[in-house]
């Protein structure tokens, strides 16, 4: 099968995968409207391209906490990758640091950390996490991952209980016997009859999460901490507030509430509000390298993709993910050719023209 674009990598993992692993990656909440906006929202857009500005040489790399990456498209924290391929998450760990890009490592990873940095010792990494009613777990893996070498937590706020998605209540979806959350391996008695969702205890997830705990945990760790799951202005001046370093606008992939908004829509009021004090990234809905330039144009210093790594697992494991970003790369640097772009640092607001449709 020849690779053209991310949907035939899509279309791979769909023949490919079992109903309910496919299922559970393509989810979204509810009616998935959300989910399919996150698409939909990038058609909305058009771009206004520059003439005769000698494009003969570009360059797409750019920097994110100060540190340089190839061009402004990492992985975003998805879980299980051992469902997809047997390494799992050691194949991602390779594949973005063969390309030099940004990897948030999932908290629900099928792979520990420990594995993880074994298997791609100078990659780039920021970890993902969640907080739990038992913060000494939470205070664990921050640990952990501080001594690891981790660059950045990722606090993801926007689950303080698990969005409604109706393909996996329909499918009972589990992990198979012989996967296992493995940075939580043994930290948790599961007791015969006890519910389980997504391979910890239900309700270990803290509803009660609030700004106190950024604060908290900003007193754990020297490491900057980085927000994932922001969509309004006044939540982004909240969090510029409580000095973190920065803002992943997201909704989940359309997983958590359904009816919220694209997060391409919610990025410039977003990027308006923090003015410049913090970096701003975005996931959601990067399927081609001009929504990447439209991303960028808007505010986003890097965009994260997450369903598209999975297929690009589903493909051919680590070579696959490099497909799949490498396919990115070279989009994106077209379309900011053809745009009139030579460098990161010329994409801004003025090449965006939102329809008028």
């Amino acid at each position: 099968m020849s690779m053209v674009c991310l949907a035939d990598f899509e279309e791979y993992a769909k023949q490919h995968l079992s109903k309910s692993t496919w299922e559970y990656y393509a989810a979204g909440a509810d009616e998935c409207h959300t989910r399919d906006d996150n698409l939909l929202a990038y058609k909305r857009i058009r771009l206004r391209p520059r003439i005769l500005r000698d494009v003969s040489v570009s360059d797409t790399r750019t920097t994110v906490l100060g540190r340089e990456i190839n061009f402004p498209v990492g992985i975003a924290p998805t879980a299980f990758h051992c469902l997809a391929w047997y390494e799992g998450e050691l194949a991602t760990a390779r594949a973005t640091e063969a390309v030099n890009t940004c990897y948030i490592t999932s908290t629900y990873s099928t792979c520990s950390v420990e594995e993880i940095c074994a298997a791609a010792p100078n990659g780039y990494r920021w970890f993902q996490l969640y907080l739990y009613r038992d913060r000494a777990l939470s205070e664990q893996i921050v640990r952990r991952v501080e001594g690891l070498g981790y660059k950045a937590l990722v606090l993801t706020v926007d689950v303080p209980y698990t969005g409604k998605r109706r393909n996996d209540i329909r499918n009972h979806f589990k992990l198979p016997p012989h996967l296992k959350v493995k940075n939580f391996e043994g930290m948790f008695q599961m007791h015969e009859g006890s519910h389980e969702e997504y391979g910890i205890p239900a309700n270990t997830l803290d509803p009660s999460i609030s700004w106190e705990d950024v604060t908290w945990l900003q007193s754990l760790t020297k490491l900057p901490i980085i927000i994932k799951g922001i969509l309004t202005r006044e939540d982004a001046e909240l969090a510029v507030k409580h000095g973190v370093h920065g803002i992943i606008v997201s909704n989940h992939g359309g997983r958590q509430l359904d009816g919220g908004p694209a997060t391409i829509d919610c990025l410039p009021e977003i990027v308006e509000a923090v003015q410049g004090r913090v970096e701003v990234y975005m996931d959601g809905g990067i399927r081609t390298g001009s929504d990447v330039l439209k991303a960028v144009a808007l505010g986003a210093r890097c965009v994260f993709i997450g369903r598209p790594a999975i297929w690009g697992l589903a493909y051919k494991g680590e070579e696959g993910v490099k497909e799949v970003l490498q396919m990115l790369h070279d989009e994106f640097r077209l379309s900011m050719a053809l745009s009139g772009c030579r460098n990161v640092a010329e994409i801004n607001r003025s090449l965006i023209q939102f329809s008028r449709l």
